[in-house]
């Protein structure tokens, strides 16, 4: 049983060092190589440093030497935190300064932009310049228990500063064991990566890569924008396993690249981040009969996700995907606003309690006390929940529905409004690719952002929606994108919409 995530590598490594681990768009390793690379990265971080599960950042595009990072770090025992190297300096520099790191792994052209923000050159480490270790490292990670942490991934803030989610070792182990056998990966597995390492989904991918001998393809974020070049590296690479965000496979969908395009090897198609709307999963569904389709759910702070849905019925275009059943070793809690256990078919909050719960959020012991508090089901003994803010029920077969966020849920004309229930009637309108609906405080109106190849009447839209929504949830303003825009993890960018058409 495995106490440290760095033994998956390590065994790996050890039984088919020759195997390709990793691909970018700049070459290729064997788990050998990564392991001499990674092991270089080890060797300086203890020259430079003895501190163990202390933070260590990385400003790195994402690559083959940020996955040696990575690796490299653990060595140390230390904690990875991954930077986004496209952030605003200003963002950058709130998150340093929280993080306190020890040491920050980048490249020579990239620490120009740390040492801008007056981090001191000692704390910069360039990888891109280091030496080969003369011999192994020492083994300081084992030394490590399961409940250390691991990483430290950073989301958005309500104070305006980022927070840093720290995840133990006990929690990554629990999810990829879990992972490795509901999906039934091996080494014959090829990864298409597309989550940027700053966002928590890429720890599947990563983590299955080297847990099972599976070979990961880091793809080229630009291929994301270009939905035929994108199937073609598929295709050329013969993948067989994704884990995307919907949007963007809502954008292939819409584009129907999938049936023009090459044959594909794909058997395992996995999702998660947003809702997937069932006629676009659907498109995939037809074009794949025999691969394996799973819903995701999770925020970060339960280490990516907690529950799932295998798909293994049809789903009606206007039917919600259900984000299904908890995960091995995840407690599912579904609370009303007494904070009791909602009966069937209520809707309430959905909380999560077990070893997959993050151990808090980095210097932010107030954050912490807020979101992971204690069980209200449980009287007896200290054990803490997490909170996530979102709403589901149970629907008739007992599989767990996504309703919405609790923060998107608004009180209009007197009525309670579920933001996401808009959404998805919009969805079902013929010519809709894509959708987002906000309110507008001052306005007092729902706003409805969508793309789609021209222009909808306003009326026609509504004409359209009568039949599933009373007319209090019509929205009232209409904005037309070509495409709607994205944050870098690939999900729709309410933040930026909001800005423009909804504040």
């Amino acid at each position: 049983m495995q106490i440290n995530v760095l033994e998956y590598f390590e065994l790996t490594s050890e039984r088919m060092p020759a195997k390709t681990a990793v691909v970018d768009a700049a070459g290729t390793w064997d788990f050998g190589t990564l392991k001499r690379r990674s092991h270089d990265v080890a060797a300086e971080v203890s020259r430079r440093t003895q501190a163990r599960n202390s933070p260590i950042a990385l400003y790195l595009p994402k690559s083959r030497a940020a996955i040696a990072a990575i690796l490299g770090t653990l060595h140390t025992g230390n904690v990875y935190a991954p930077l986004d190297i496209k952030a605003p300096s200003l963002r950058t520099k709130a998150i340093l300064d929280n993080l306190q790191p020890v040491l920050i792994l980048t490249t020579r052209e990239l620490s120009k932009s740390l040492l801008a923000l007056d981090i001191p050159a000692a704390k910069v480490l360039c990888v891109d310049e280091l030496p080969e270790a003369a011999a192994n490292p020492p083994a300081v990670w084992k030394e490590n228990i399961d409940t250390d942490p691991a990483y430290i991934i950073h989301t958005s803030g309500s104070t305006g500063t980022p927070k840093g989610v720290v995840i133990c070792h006990r929690g990554i182990i629990d999810y990829i064991d879990w992972a490795r056998d509901c999906f039934k990966v091996d080494e014959t597995a090829v990864i298409a990566n597309q989550a940027p390492l700053i966002f928590d989904n890429s720890t599947l991918d990563l983590y299955l890569c080297f847990a099972c001998g599976a070979t990961l393809h880091l793809v080229p974020e630009e291929l994301f924008l270009f939905p035929v070049r994108l199937v073609e590296y598929l295709a050329a690479n013969a993948i067989t396993f994704l884990f995307w965000v919907p949007s963007i496979m809502v954008t292939i969908a819409n584009k129907d690249v999938l049936n023009k395009g090459p044959n594909l090897s794909l058997n395992k198609i996995l999702f998660a981040g947003e809702v997937m709307p069932a006629k676009q999963l659907n498109a995939w569904r037809r074009r794949f009969p025999s691969a394996l389709f799973a819903n995701l759910y999770g925020p970060t702070e339960i280490t990516v996700d907690c529950t799932y849905y295998i798909v293994d019925r049809n789903i009606g275009d206007d039917e919600p995907v259900p984000i299904g059943f908890a995960c091995r070793n995840s407690g599912i809690l579904i609370l009303n606003e007494q904070n009791g256990a909602c009966s069937p078919g209520e809707r309430g909050e959905l909380c999560v309690r077990g070893s997959s719960l993050a151990l808090g959020y980095w210097n932010n012991p107030t954050q912490t006390a807020a979101a992971f508090v204690q069980n209200p089901l449980n009287a007896h003994y200290p054990e803490l929940i997490y909170r996530t803010g979102d709403l589901v029920h149970t629907n008739e077969r007992g599989e767990i529905t996504f309703v919405g966020r609790k923060d998107f849920q608004v009180k209009h004309m007197g009525y309670r409004i579920e933001l996401g229930e808009i959404e998805h009637a919009v969805m079902q309108i013929p010519g809709f690719r894509n959708a987002c609906v906000l309110y507008h405080q001052g306005r007092k109106e729902i706003v409805l952002v969508y793309e789609a190849e021209k222009p909808f009447d306003a009326g026609a839209i509504r004409n359209q929606l009568a039949d599933n929504l009373p007319k209090y949830m019509w929205p009232t303003a209409f904005f037309h994108v070509p495409e709607l825009p994205r944050n870098p993890s690939g999900k729709i960018d309410r933040q930026q919409l909001l800005t423009a058409y909804g504040s």
